[in-house]
């Protein structure tokens, strides 16, 4: 299944609330809604990148535990970002005190921060400049972090604020990730994760 986007028109588009009630109704698809109100039905993955998703969000988590950094998502979390889009990325980490700063009602719905890390995996379904225009829409919103991983390739493009362009990481033998300045003491080795 490829991503599909729906054009809405402006006198037809949901609010947060109406749209976070047509995700729940709709549950057994993706969504999310880019900040002109348009709807991306979003590709489900195949087995390979579902289990590198899995592996690389129980490594965050571990290292989370560890540091006590803050709070991770998993790809079934949507953001409120400040354009008023929504998205929704593989792996997110958010600052623990942000995410205690929020109402137990924003807990619940979509969160309406953007998060201070994101991890995309590119699966065979996605297009990479699409994903790559994704990473530029994060950025713009405020992440701080970003890594844009392509499974096929085994590329990783690194994203940070104030840089032209992402920071490519090449092969996974022998390579290891690091949370720069915005996670410390994150080393994720990818050659474990395949």
């Amino acid at each position: 299944m490829e991503t599909t986007i729906l054009h809405i028109p402006e006198k037809l588009s949901f609010t947060d609330d109406e749209f976070f009630e047509f995700c729940r109704q709709n549950d057994h698809l993706k969504f999310e809604r880019t900040a002109q109100g348009d709807i991306i039905v979003v590709a489900l993955t195949g087995g390979k990148t579902g289990k590198f998703n899995s592996e690389l969000n129980a490594e965050i988590i571990l290292w989370n535990r560890k540091e006590k950094f803050g709070v991770v998502f998993d790809s079934s979390t949507g953001f409120r970002l400040p354009d008023s889009s929504i998205k929704s990325p593989d792996v997110a980490v958010i600052k623990r005190e942000r995410w205690e700063a929020l109402s137990e009602v924003e807990k619940e719905k979509f969160v309406p921060l953007c998060p201070d890390f994101v991890i995309e995996i590119k699966s065979a379904a996605d297009r990479l400049k699409d994903l790559q225009e994704k990473m530029r829409e994060w950025l713009a919103n405020g992440v701080k972090l970003a890594w844009l991983i392509d499974l096929q390739e085994q590329k990783v493009y690194i994203y940070t604020p104030n840089t032209q362009e992402p920071e490519m990481v090449e092969g996974f033998a022998d390579k290891t990730l690091t949370g720069k300045d915005i996670l410390p003491n994150l080393f994720i080795d990818l050659c474990v994760l395949l």
